[in-house]
């Protein structure tokens, strides 16, 4: 698999990504539970992905 596009993304699209995320896992909450926790580890994923990107960068 080629992740040759994760690398040239700016860390400003992984945070807009986790946070919208995690606002459609409130949205959601008491709907789909199990969808609810997906969306959370998603966002916290790709904060993390935002975070070191942010790190290697500096």
């Amino acid at each position: 698999m080629n992740f040759s596009s994760f690398k040239n993304t700016n860390p400003i699209y992984f945070y807009f990504i986790s946070i919208s995320s995690f606002v459609l896992a409130n949205l959601i909450r008491s709907k789909s539970i199990s969808f609810y926790y997906f969306l959370l580890l998603v966002g916290l994923v790709f904060f993390v992905l935002g975070m070191v990107k942010r790190m290697k960068n500096k």
